[in-house]
């Protein structure tokens, strides 16, 4: 093992299968489109992060809460800790399968999982960790809702 290696894998969270079982789940199709892609074709690395907000969005939408709301209210959810392991390319026009999970949720912050796949192949993996702030960037509990994710899981080990 050379020593990139050795730092990337002290540096990169654990595999998936290690990861506490998720408290939420949801899928969502993706269609590449060619303005997120590179001179190659392929989805260019930052558009990863735009499909993440994307599905965690979504994971609000299913669970009944607006994340437009949220916002309105004066909760503001920032990322403070994101972790991407690249496996293969996605390309133009490609059909993606977005994964997103809430993987634990605190009073001030919530970690996510996700797993984008074309088919069967596995083409990014990553890690996320949101944190509620109000508008003063001051941390702030997130709303009840998510809360109640976490008191849910618990009950039901």
């Amino acid at each position: 093992m050379n020593d990139l290696s050795r730092m990337n894998a002290k540096q990169t969270p654990a595999d998936p299968s290690s990861d506490p079982p998720p408290l939420a789940a949801m899928q969502i199709p993706i269609r590449v489109a060619y303005q997120e892609t590179d001179g190659q074709r392929r989805v260019h690395h930052a558009n990863y992060l735009n499909y993440f907000e994307r599905g965690r969005v979504e994971m609000l939408r299913e669970l009944g809460i607006s994340y437009r709301q949220l916002e309105d209210d004066g909760i503001l959810l920032v990322v403070t800790e994101m972790n991407l392991l690249y496996h293969a390319a996605a390309e133009f026009d490609d059909v993606l399968t977005l994964t997103t999970e809430a993987i634990e949720v605190r009073p001030v912050r919530v970690k996510h999982r996700y797993r984008i796949h074309r088919g069967d192949d596995l083409i990014v993996q990553a890690w996320s960790t949101i944190a509620a702030v109000n508008r003063e960037g001051k941390p702030c509990r997130l709303p009840p809702r998510m809360r109640e994710l976490a008191r849910a899981a618990e009950r039901s080990s």
